[in-house]
């Protein structure tokens, strides 16, 4: 039976809504929507697994530490991250949801 992955979305977010779609061994697909979201001051994902995130609705705005340019994020865009490369969400859209779909990969550490 399929599942689509605009349904169930709650009028209202309190925090980002992770939903696990599939995990099996070295990878892990999730749906993640926010609202008005981002990472709070002075936290960093530092993740032991590569992470391919794509824009699906909405829109974001990324960060990585090494002080590139933020990575403004649209519908049908999506970045690479690799393992322990740090970063964090500046913006999500406020009045709408902005939904991701991210691909976690490789061994665990």
């Amino acid at each position: 039976m399929p599942i689509n992955l605009f349904a169930d979305l709650p009028p209202n977010l309190p925090t980002e809504l992770i939903t696990t779609l599939l995990e099996a061994p070295n990878v892990r697909i999730e749906r993640i929507v926010s609202r008005g979201h981002d990472s709070s001051d002075g936290f960093w994902y530092d993740q032991d697994q590569h992470e391919w995130v794509l824009v699906l609705k909405g829109a974001a705005r990324l960060r990585f530490e090494d002080n590139e340019p933020a990575v403004e994020m649209k519908p049908g865009d999506f970045v690479n991250i690799p393992a322990h490369r740090r970063h964090r969400v500046e913006w999500t859209t406020p009045d709408e949801s902005t939904i991701w779909l991210a691909v976690h990969y490789g061994d665990r550490r």
